[in-house]
């Protein structure tokens, strides 16, 4: 599939392989590679899982594989966490018996 020069797409980037990553990084860390995925307008006509540039909305050049054409947001906070929720209920009662905002 083909992206035209201006569209918005996505692309992705391993910015440091494994090996490349900070010694004082924990082991897990460096057990992956660095990747980011940015969003931006193409500068030049390009095909799916190419490398290309884009524009940033922020004016910035970065290189990368085309990824995705005219992708969206998707970004979360997670799935729920029982125990945060039991959490907050207990800030909540000892925040209301200091005085506090009530829950």
């Amino acid at each position: 599939m083909q992206a035209k020069k201006g569209q918005w797409v996505q692309i992705h980037n391993v910015v440091l392989k494994v090996g490349e990553r900070a010694a004082a990084a924990p082991e897990d860390t460096q057990a992956v590679p660095l990747e980011m995925w940015v969003k931006g307008y193409l500068t030049a006509d390009a095909e799916l899982g190419a490398e290309c540039e884009i524009m940033t909305p922020t004016s910035r050049l970065v290189s990368g594989r085309l990824e995705e054409i005219e992708p969206g947001y998707n970004h979360g906070f997670g799935e729920y966490i029982p125990e945060l929720d039991t959490v907050r209920r207990q800030v909540r009662e000892m925040v209301s018996l200091e005085g506090g905002v009530g829950a």
